[in-house]
């Protein structure tokens, strides 16, 4: 994933936020991940929306938060993300096995 992508993609997920108020804007996290496979992607997370948005291989997408035990669980259209508490990360999708992801 190149610059330009991280910036379009960014764009779009705030010219959403900015929407609802420069506030909403100002409380939302983007995080860039790269996995011990060699798959990079940004997650966007915001305020009042549980979900989890996603660039991933070059798509968008938007996982819905799932009930878990410790830490937080995200799935949808074939992807599994999963972050502990201590804020490490794992990433499912494409029939390829979980792999260990960290912040970039």
């Amino acid at each position: 994933m190149n610059h330009r992508q991280t910036a379009i993609f960014a764009a779009v997920l705030m010219a959403g936020t900015v929407a609802g108020g420069s506030q909403a804007a100002a409380q939302s996290a983007f995080r860039n991940y790269r996995c011990a496979d060699g798959t990079q992607f940004i997650v966007g997370f915001f305020q009042y929306d549980s979900r989890a948005h996603l660039q991933l291989d070059g798509k968008a997408v938007t996982l819905l938060k799932r009930l878990t035990l410790s830490g937080a669980r995200y799935s949808g259209g074939g992807v599994t993300l999963r972050i502990t508490k201590a804020g490490l990360a794992t990433l499912k999708h494409a029939r390829r096995p979980a792999t260990a992801c960290e912040v970039a």
